[in-house]
């Protein structure tokens, strides 16, 4: 039987399909899915790479496993379908841990509360909730945001709630006056005013969120993970991670220096 040059490229390239998705991640790598424009959680610095305090966060953990972390681009929404999918294994975008996500995808303990808000223009007439009432609500596509404005839109009497797929353009519409304010998680918005000028958080909505890191459910890895938190918080790491990114130390009370178990549904 003769072997041609074809045969063997034939034969390489069934191979090369056998093996390609055993192959497709080495096991030494974490693969993380982060939205890449939400300062100071999580954004992509000068150098092109991923930077922020949940960026910090997933990559000592990995660290203490021993893996290193490969961190990809997505926007918000599809974080969702990348780790229940297996695509990958962590997402990281300040995303809460609710009862509704952990029926399909698995988290880390919290490591971060936080409280949404109301964002208006500074000299606009939105000071708060109450002058919502038939106006247009912006809020980022598939977060607890949009949950929350979907819910109330009849009870508060909005006029329209108004998705996007990324933070910063329903900010800039708010600046255009596209809308008439944003709900949205205040640590975020705070951290964009600085650089946005004209807009502030109104009024804060307490809702005692906390954020962990999201895994496919039943990750292998998820109860190391959690392991590796839980001594990033006994020793000081976690709260050293806060200092960098905030500016000041968290409470001593907070889920970013608190032990916790891992949520469960």
């Amino acid at each position: 039987m003769s072997f041609t040059r074809r045969n063997f490229l034939l034969i390489a390239a069934a191979v090369g399909m056998i093996a390609g998705p055993a192959t497709a991640y080495a096991a030494d790598v974490l693969n993380v899915a982060s939205y890449p424009n939400n300062p100071p959680f999580e954004f992509k610095g000068e150098s092109g790479n991923f930077e922020g305090f949940e960026v910090d966060i997933v990559t000592e953990a990995a660290k203490r496993i021993g893996m290193t972390v490969k961190v990809e681009g997505y926007d918000f929404q599809p974080l969702f379908a990348a780790t229940s999918s297996g695509r990958v294994d962590v997402a990281i975008s300040s995303i809460t841990i609710t009862p509704e996500r952990l029926g399909s995808q698995s988290f880390t303990q919290p490591y971060y509360d936080s409280d949404m808000g109301i964002a208006a223009k500074k000299d606009g007439d939105v000071k708060g909730m109450a002058d919502l009432k038939g106006k247009v609500v912006g809020v980022l596509s598939g977060s607890t945001g949009e949950k929350y404005a979907n819910e109330n839109k009849e009870a508060q009497g909005f006029s329209e709630v108004k998705g996007y797929n990324s933070q910063q353009d329903v900010l800039l519409d708010l600046s255009a006056g596209r809308v008439d304010g944003v709900v949205s998680d205040v640590p975020g918005m705070e951290y964009a005013f600085t650089k946005m000028q004209g807009l502030a958080v109104v009024e804060r909505i307490k809702t005692g969120e906390q954020y962990g890191l999201m895994m496919t459910k039943d990750h292998p890895l998820l109860g190391k993970i959690n392991d590796a938190l839980t001594e990033m918080k006994k020793d000081g790491t976690m709260q050293a991670i806060h200092k960098k990114w905030f500016g000041t130390d968290a409470p001593a009370d907070s889920s970013t220096v608190s032990e916790a178990p891992l949520p469960k549904a």
